[in-house]
């Protein structure tokens, strides 16, 4: 019975990653492999630090990075049980010995424990910066949008200023994503700050600064794509929002990304992949549907929550399986995503799956709009509500259209 094998069947990560992207070879493979003489001559023998490195993509850009025979690569996460996991897969996973310099460091990247590792360490060449909240459920309350602030910009900017203090990071990168262009959300508008910050703050030591806007990474930490394996896993309804397009790419692709971002995008861009709307756009409930498929399960679509629980065994006799269609009415959410905002241009940079675009320079640190939100996070006593903060971000952020609904991603099964 379809019920009691598809556990028994689970696909691997690979066959995951088919379902969704259902690309035979990674989007990026030419040019991965056409340029990999050219990173090698950034990677090989230096000394690279990776921050938020036990996340998905940081985990496979640190999996690449390895192959390029580094001299160290020293990985800085928050959380422990990534960078154990990290650790123990790379040393099963490799057949030869690692003999690069390998360190995990549970360490956050804005504390005053993260500046003595840089004030004691020799130079790092290479700085690749992960560290992130990527989702937009983070805006629900002004708590969780503070901390989002806190860790997307204003930790960010005193790292990058210890960088610069202690001789580090010739060649730094740091992730923004796809939400940054035209963004609705606070998060994307963080991330599009964040850009300019990684551009024009404390820049005087790196010789190449880049970044990269992201499409979503298939069964990544966190993502609905990876809740759909846990609630089959839980018997519970899997759920998704109406009507509701997005851009993918698998974890492999992600980390392929972030290292020709890093070693063969020109100096000042943010590199994004070549994704053609009509063909690459795809419909989450259909991606719902081909994964319960490969469990062997039909997609019952319902709306209503409760029947949907109820009716979840009965359902699952039959080889069906509820899939809840949800109204996309959160704030901040989109019903399709890009890479470019208004008023910015692609360029090429030699690549066939990758475009870029030329950092403009928005003068935002000169202006003094991240010591302000340093000063409003370190002043628990400071009046904020989240109007005031949109406000804020509107001023300073080029096309940002705050959607606000009232509605979060909380009040969602």
């Amino acid at each position: 019975m379809a019920s009691n094998t598809m556990m028994s069947e689970r696909p691997t990560a690979a066959e995951l990653d088919q379902i969704v992207v259902r690309r035979p070879v990674s989007l990026l493979a030419t040019d991965f492999a056409a340029k990999a003489t050219e990173v090698g001559r950034r990677i090989t023998s230096k000394r690279i630090l990776i921050v938020g490195g036990g996340g998905s993509i940081g985990s496979m850009t640190t999996r690449l990075t390895l192959d390029f025979d580094p001299a160290a690569v020293h990985v800085v996460d928050q959380s422990e049980n990534y960078l154990a996991e990290l650790v123990r897969d790379l040393r099963n996973s490799r057949l030869a010995p690692i003999t690069t310099d390998l360190r995990m460091l549970p360490l956050d990247y804005g504390s005053p424990v993260m500046e003595r590792l840089l004030a004691e360490s020799a130079p790092y060449d290479i700085v690749l910066n992960f560290a992130a909240l990527k989702h937009v459920r983070s805006e629900k309350d002004v708590y969780s949008l503070l901390q989002m602030l806190d860790t997307n910009i204003v930790r960010h900017a005193r790292f990058k200023g210890w960088l610069q203090a202690y001789g580090h990071g010739e060649t730094y990168f740091a992730v923004s994503t796809d939400k940054a262009a035209n963004p609705s959300s606070l998060m994307g508008a963080s991330k599009r700050l964040m850009e300019d910050l990684v551009f024009e703050s404390f820049v005087a030591q790196a010789k190449s600064t880049t970044s990269a806007r992201f499409a979503n990474v298939a069964f990544s930490n966190g993502s609905l794509l990876q809740s759909f394996l846990q609630r089959l896993e839980r018997r519970q309804p899997l759920a998704v929002p109406r009507d509701t397009r997005r851009y993918f790419v698998s974890q492999r692709e992600a980390g392929e990304l972030c290292i020709l971002a890093a070693f063969a995008t020109p100096d000042q861009h943010i590199a994004f992949p070549r994704m053609e709307p009509q063909a690459e756009l795809q419909d989450l409930q259909s991606i719902a549907e081909r994964v319960l498929e490969r469990f062997g399960l039909r997609a019952e679509p319902m709306e209503d929550e409760d029947a949907a629980k109820r009716d979840l065994e009965a359902l699952a006799q039959d080889g069906r399986w509820p899939l809840i269609l949800t109204p996309l009415d959160t704030s901040g959410e989109k019903p399709y995503e890009e890479f470019l905002g208004q008023g910015e241009a692609a360029s090429e940079i030699g690549m066939t799956s990758l475009c870029a675009i030329r950092h403009q320079n928005s003068g935002l640190p000169a202006q003094g709009v991240f010591q302000d939100l340093e000063r409003l996070i370190n002043r628990p006593s400071a009046p904020a509500t989240k109007a005031d903060i949109v406000e804020a971000i509107r001023n300073a952020v080029p096309n940002f259209n705050h959607m606000e609904t009232g509605r979060n991603l909380d009040q969602r099964i």
